[in-house]
């Protein structure tokens, strides 16, 4: 303990200043949104970085978890191959189509972009999850991410142009709309930062007719997710006395506890509907 006083008595001088310059830099980042953006642009990559080079160490020993992963992810992929469906054939007159380009192209609507997990907190009331794809691989703010096995997981917030921060559902200002598969009623996530993986589902009337084991899918209404993917399964349902709605626990479809890889879903119309609904908003 002496030793400690008589350091910090030699080095006072210099310690002091070196408090004085991190308050300085403390204050300008904090209240200066140029300063506040430049660094957490390059927090974000330092971060990123140092968070890379150590789950390439990790997911050396998750190497079977992983695969079995990526077996899931195709064989999604491959239920969807246009070759595993066929229709009727009634029409019986046989024609020639002298139209060379892919008519289907034009009704795509969302691209998936297959990204790795670099880090991943569950332990915060405002958990984020950091992807090691940026702006150069066409990721943007505002795009779902889903693991693989669609399962929601989070919205993207933040992008430099080789890592980008998604707000994962385990977040306290996450609120993306959800829907009940067998009823059709639509309700908001809502999670209370109480237990990882169980998320509250509000807004839904006690006239609903709700079971243990219900699916929460996507309710479309937004341009973050496709309609129709699964978010989770209903746990407990309570009712609410000061309130003519449910108190809905559910458990999420992915796996927050163990995220190696997701997709970013890139809506192709996302720019023109946000143009068209900021349109709307500036004429009211």
């Amino acid at each position: 303990m002496r030793n400690i006083f008589l350091f910090i008595r030699r080095h006072f001088n210099l310690l002091f200043f070196l408090l004085l310059q991190g308050l300085s830099i403390f204050y300008i980042v904090q209240y200066s949104q140029f300063h506040h953006a430049a660094f957490g642009n390059i927090s974000n990559e330092i971060t990123g970085k140092i968070n890379s080079r150590y789950t390439n160490i990790e997911q050396y020993f998750f190497l079977k978890r992983t695969n079995d992963s990526l077996l899931k992810a195709n064989q999604v992929l491959y239920n969807k191959l246009k070759s595993n469906y066929s229709l009727p054939d009634s029409v019986s007159k046989t024609f020639i189509d002298s139209i060379k380009v892919d008519s289907i192209l034009q009704f795509r609507k969302f691209k998936y972009i297959g990204a790795r997990v670099v880090y991943n907190s569950i332990s915060s009331i405002s958990n984020y999850i950091v992807l090691e794809k940026g702006s150069k691989d066409s990721i943007k703010i505002g795009m779902g991410v889903v693991d693989p096995n669609d399962g929601v997981v989070g919205i993207v917030t933040d992008v430099n142009p080789n890592y980008a921060v998604v707000m994962s559902l385990l977040h306290k200002d996450s609120h993306i709309s959800g829907k009940l598969l067998k009823t059709g009623e639509t309700g908001t996530l809502n999670w209370d930062g109480a237990t990882p993986n169980i998320i509250g589902f509000d807004g839904i009337p006690k006239s609903a007719k709700l079971s243990k084991g219900d699916t929460i899918i996507s309710s479309g209404f937004s341009t973050a997710f496709p309609r129709g993917l699964q978010i989770g399964r209903i746990e407990e349902i309570f009712k609410e006395k000061s309130t003519n709605n449910f108190k809905v626990k559910f458990r999420t479809a992915a796996n927050f506890h163990n995220l190696q890889l997701v997709y970013v879903i890139e809506n192709v119309n996302q720019d023109g509907v946000e143009s068209l609904l900021n349109k709307i908003k500036q004429q009211h």
